[in-house]
């Protein structure tokens, strides 16, 4: 397969699994007879829906994923490509899997999260075996094969993942489903296995000898969606590593369901683990009311855990009033938390009132939030001409950044206005090489343009 595959798929939802328990303990002989229950069950109860495997794969196909992408409508196309991949044989998908390469970059991610998702119920090691001939980009499309497999089979897939550590090494590295996400593959497998078996679930995590910590907080999160004063009774049982990892992700869950019951629950716990909880707990709060949670949040003691919290607050709260969360990033956090919130405010800010945006950047004090802001501002606005939107550039003091910025505001400069885009970009500061990539409308990173880079 070609590298373009890797933006295609790094778009899904990623998924990763850990582990191989059923969560009770087994001897050899009963985790093997449990495997190759699991594996039959994924076999029989899965690939033979309908008429069967043979039989489908003698069907005639109605239609083809050429046809389907053609038609009009996107929901259309994602139902029809459902129905498609699902009437399709192990061998049929792993056909259609070799042509997906061919599809714009649009449809391709679409077919694929689709196409991957369904082949990894009906056979995940063949699903499997593929991803591991894509070289890089199969690293990025195994979390998904995984995690489908997980769904309906987690003891199989566990088992397979532990026997294959080095598919997934990367995929841990960077966090399970991206690198910004901060989930490996313990705690995706644990949350998949906890919506069918809790119990099971939770014995699988205390096996593991990496990851342990995660997959308790996923599982413990898992059922602390439904009923926290539940999950919050799990923690008991475990180490006091174990609890201060699984804290705020119960507090989370807590917060959004009864953040009064919340707050009590979180006076409970070690005093140290108070701080970080509560503003889990509020975080968790912000997805319901984020008024409430922006008040509650002026009350946190500043550190670190404050920091943490601050995007996700100004996230929720920029929703319905960005100049309110604008304000709480000015009186609240330090500069950190607050150059991280400038990402989350931005986008909503700017879909509203982008003259309003741009004019709380420019008011605010040169350094590195204002750094930041004007960042965020440039990434963000759709509607503002580059004319205008490239003198908030021009405020970035940090040279890598304000570079950066000039670049991406001048290259779509280039396509609007040309004349002036060009004579804008021969009087800046930024390199001969720069200048040459956007005029001649190159890739401004340098390499090929072009689909899939």
């Amino acid at each position: 397969m070609k590298n373009s595959w890797m933006l295609a798929v790094v778009a899904l939802g990623l998924g990763a699994v850990g582990g191989y328990l059923s969560g009770k303990s087994t001897s050899a002989t009963e985790s093997t007879t449990l495997s190759a229950e699991s594996a039959a069950r994924t076999r029989s109860a899965l690939r033979g829906e309908g008429a069967g495997v043979a039989e489908m794969a003698k069907k005639p196909r109605t239609s083809s994923m050429e046809q389907i992408v053609k038609m009009p409508g996107n929901s259309a196309r994602i139902q029809a490509l459902m129905d498609f991949y699902s009437g399709l044989s192990a061998a049929q998908l792993a056909e259609e899997a070799t042509k997906l390469d061919s599809l714009p970059m649009g449809e391709r991610i679409m077919a694929s999260f689709l196409l991957f998702g369904r082949w990894a119920e009906v056979d995940p090691t063949a699903a499997m075996a593929f991803s591991n001939t894509m070289g890089m980009a199969g690293g990025f499309v195994r979390p998904t094969i995984l995690q489908n497999w997980a769904s309906v089979d987690p003891a199989n897939a566990a088992q397979y993942y532990q026997d294959n550590p080095r598919e997934f090494a990367m995929m841990d590295m960077m966090g399970g489903r991206g690198p910004m996400s901060g989930q490996g593959g313990a705690s995706i497998i644990a949350t998949e296995w906890a919506r069918q078996d809790p119990s099971a679930a939770l014995a699988w995590a205390n096996s593991l000898k990496t990851g342990k910590s995660e997959a308790i907080s996923a599982v413990v999160g898992e059922v602390a969606k439904t009923d926290p004063q539940k999950a919050a009774g799990m923690l008991a049982g475990m180490s006091p590593e174990e609890r201060k990892a699984a804290y705020p992700t119960v507090a989370s869950q807590y917060g959004a369901s009864n953040f009064a019951e919340a707050q009590a629950w979180v006076r409970t716990l070690p005093a140290e683990a108070q701080e970080a909880a509560l503003a889990s707990a509020i975080g968790g709060l912000a997805t319901k009311d984020p008024a409430a949670a922006a008040t509650q949040f002026k009350l946190l003691k500043a550190g670190e855990a404050k920091d943490r919290m601050l995007p996700d607050i100004v996230k929720a709260l920029a929703m319905k009033s960005p100049q309110e969360a604008g304000q709480l990033i000015l009186t609240q956090g330090g500069e950190e938390g607050q150059r991280d919130a400038m990402r989350s405010l931005m986008p909503s800010w700017t879909a509203q009132d982008p003259v309003a945006a741009l004019d709380y950047v420019k008011d605010l004090k040169a350094g590195p939030v204002r750094d930041r802001a004007a960042e965020a501002v440039i990434w963000s606005d759709k509607t503002t001409p580059r004319a205008t939107l490239i003198q908030t550039a021009d405020l970035i003091e940090d040279k890598d950044a304000k570079n950066r910025a000039i670049s991406i505001t001048a290259s779509g400069w280039m396509r609007e206005d040309p004349v002036a885009a060009k004579a804008y970009v021969e009087s800046s500061a930024l390199s001969d090489e720069v200048k040459k990539r956007i005029i001649s409308g190159q890739s401004i990173w340098g390499g090929r343009g072009g689909r899939g880079n």
